[in-house]
């Protein structure tokens, strides 16, 4: 995916309540669990049938840095699946989400006003409206540009415009994004 993408599955990420498996051999039967058959997790880590059943039975410890890698992105990306579902729809109903980020800002505003854009750091609670359009357009499969469009305008409402007691007419640009994070 991309940077606004990857920072929201990292978020959810970070829901979890408790930590992945550490060995290789439970990240391994975990995936073989979940997928209920070793051809399928074979397939999902690009190794063979046999080398899983290796993991699995515990002939096999320390796979190579890329395979470890891969493993543990595949058991994070399934672990407590509730527990994630259970967080995401509270940011969506009652808490919200908090965006971090570093980009460069420009402006669409009335003449005369400084409109260039520039760097900003900027840290803002979004309301859950926010939070569950970003949800529901992650959900969809929407690109980065859309994600980007969601949390710009959630970033226009709230930080430029002070939830509309000022800068009337201003629309925001986002853009150059040098780093965002998500947290909910």
């Amino acid at each position: 995916m991309g940077i606004l993408g990857d920072s929201l599955d990292k978020a959810t990420a970070g829901t979890a309540t408790r930590p992945i498996p550490k060995s290789a051999g439970a990240q391994m039967r975990f995936l073989v669990k979940q997928y209920k058959r070793t051809r399928a997790v074979a397939e999902l880590l690009g190794i063979s049938q046999r080398t899983v059943e290796r993991y699995v039975k515990d002939e096999f410890k320390k796979p190579h840095a890329d395979l470890a890698a891969r493993l543990a992105d595949q058991v994070r990306i399934r672990w407590q699946p509730r527990v994630k579902e259970k967080a995401k729809k509270q940011a969506a109903t009652s808490t919200g989400i908090v965006v971090e980020t570093r980009a460069r800002f420009g402006f669409t505003a009335a003449p005369g006003s400084t409109d260039d854009g520039r760097i900003r750091l900027i840290t803002q609670h979004l309301p859950p409206q926010y939070a569950a359009r970003l949800f529901d357009a992650q959900a969809a499969g929407a690109t980065d540009q859309q994600l980007q469009a969601v949390i710009a305008e959630g970033l226009q409402e709230q930080y430029f415009k002070d939830r509309g007691r000022r800068a009337e007419g201003l629309v925001v640009e986002f853009t150059d994004i040098d780093y965002v994070e998500l947290d909910y």
